[in-house]
């Protein structure tokens, strides 16, 4: 599925939280968005699965303006792992999991034989088949974001929106999710704080710094010294990955005692607790 945004702007209470954003997706591409806090990232995301309606400009997959479908068409393609994904109601995993099906149903219908091995095969990918008559207020972070992420696949879409999904997951699951994004074959944009993490696994990067889009492209181009400098106030050293040959990105993290103000306000406090 091919997404594209063309000349995207958001305003909110006076605030331009974008710009005259425009960016494409091709069909089975993992776009990667980058960029500090307060970027864009998570805006551009809520437009894209109609959390949020642009003030102008359009989005569309495969051509059509979403804007003209009925929302459980969009969520028959389009599936999006939020950073707001609380609940209040203890429902079990598996009936989580099951509800990834709801825009494929009407009304009270049950789920078919195929569905329910569908929503099985998502829980044995994202190893939550042990957790399935938990209830999701009982789980850790990463345990619930997991869940969340097998909701997505059992939805069966075509493009992924994914929002900080490496959020509370450990290097083990973390890994897991973002190879099956390289192997699935879906079309994937997904918000990433993580440079590294965002060079090894998408294959283009858009880098956004104040709702405007300052870069684009693979992660070899886009993450260069003077880039990262400008745009997140720090000179990283990078080097290839031995293995694949990725950029990877490496911060100098302190320096000599008393080099900052922060680092002498706290060699004063220590002193004077002492």
């Amino acid at each position: 599925m091919r997404l594209d945004l063309e000349a995207i702007s958001v305003e909110i209470a006076d605030a331009t939280l974008i710009r005259a954003l425009e960016l494409t997706v091709g069909s089975g591409e993992i776009l990667g968005l980058v960029g500090p806090n307060g970027s864009g990232k998570s805006t551009a995301l809520r437009c894209i699965y109609r959390a949020l309606s642009p003030t102008t400009g359009v989005v569309r997959l495969d051509g059509d303006d979403i804007a003209t479908q009925s929302l459980r068409t969009t969520a028959q393609s389009v599936a999006a792992l939020t950073q707001e994904s609380h609940t209040e109601l203890d429902f079990t995993v598996a009936e989580v999991v099951a509800l990834g099906r709801f825009p494929h149903l009407r009304g009270n219908q049950a789920l078919s034989e195929s569905e329910l091995e569908l929503c099985h095969r998502a829980m044995l990918r994202t190893e939550v088949t042990h957790l399935a008559d938990r209830g999701m207020l009982s789980l850790s972070g990463g345990e619930r974001q997991r869940v969340l992420i097998a909701r997505a696949l059992v939805q069966e879409p075509r493009l992924l929106v994914l929002d900080e999904p490496t959020n509370h997951l450990d290097v083990h699951h973390q890994v897991q999710l973002l190879t099956f994004l390289r192997e699935c074959g879906l079309t994937v944009v997904v918000a990433l704080h993580d440079l590294n993490l965002a060079a090894s696994t998408c294959d283009r990067l858009a880098v956004l710094r104040q709702g405007r889009l300052v870069a684009t492209g693979t992660p070899a181009d886009v993450l260069e010294p003077g880039l990262i400098r400008q745009v997140f106030g720090v000179t990283p050293s990078i080097v290839p990955h031995p293995r694949t040959g990725v950029p990877q990105l490496l911060f100098d993290v302190g320096g000599p005692a008393g080099s900052s103000a922060l680092s002498s306000e706290l060699a004063r406090t220590t002193s004077i607790e002492s």
